[in-house]
């Protein structure tokens, strides 16, 4: 089981971008094929978010904080 962090660590390395207004379903599915992508390994994602972080600081806050939201919200709603 993947924390809340973790996902959102793969959710930000994703294409997906905040102003694509996603279903919980969506974000989910962004999710897995990104997790698939990365070899099943959380930690590359993470390696990918601690690159933009340093590239991109300007960015890196909002996106985090919205990949956050949109797994808590996604993920609280598919185990209820």
């Amino acid at each position: 089981m993947m924390t809340t962090t973790e996902l959102a660590q793969v959710l930000f390395a994703s294409a997906l971008q905040p102003s694509d207004h996603l279903s919980p379903f969506q974000i989910r599915e962004a999710v897995d094929e990104r997790l698939c992508a990365c070899g099943g390994d959380p930690a590359r994602c993470a390696a990918y978010v601690a690159q933009e972080a340093g590239d991109h600081p300007d960015t890196y806050v909002a996106r985090m904080r919205w990949a956050l939201t949109a797994v808590a919200g996604a993920y609280t709603l598919a185990a209820a």
